[in-house]
């Protein structure tokens, strides 16, 4: 179980990050930002750069959470990320910076969607396919 503050820190760095992706085109931080979603998808977001950076300087500073969640769902969510940051870091390193816009605006809608009003989009999509699984949370 993961506090949930630690994945929404999360998502507003990776929104900060993604809008410096989009303002300087840059593959390279793109590509940097998707080893941060993989890490997230195949270690877990706990082990996450921005989740140890949570668990290191932020929550040590706050009360305790009012409650855990899951981590599958947020795990998932790095998963689409890091989805979005490979096309992303593809187009602007294979020169075709339309593609390299797109997939960075997408996951920096799906990731502003989560800093700003606490709405995780690949955590929906992760309990819509359980749910036509026939599998519950």
């Amino acid at each position: 179980m993961v506090d949930p503050r630690g994945p929404r820190f999360a998502a507003v760095v990776t929104s900060v990050v993604l809008a410096v992706v989009t303002l300087t085109a840059s593959g390279w931080l793109l590509l940097a930002q998707t080893a941060v979603f993989l890490t997230g998808a195949v270690l877990g977001v706990r082990w996450a750069p921005y989740g140890l950076l949570y668990r290191t300087l932020i929550r040590p500073r706050l009360g305790p959470p009012a409650e855990l969640e899951d981590p599958q769902p947020p795990r998932f969510a790095q998963a689409v990320g890091a989805a979005f940051g490979a096309v992303g870091t593809i187009g602007f390193l294979a020169g075709v910076p339309g593609l390299g816009y797109t997939a960075t605006a997408l996951a920096f809608v799906a990731a502003f969607l989560n800093a700003a009003i606490d709405f995780c989009l690949g955590c929906q999509i992760y309990l819509a396919i359980r749910s036509v699984k026939g599998v519950h949370a």
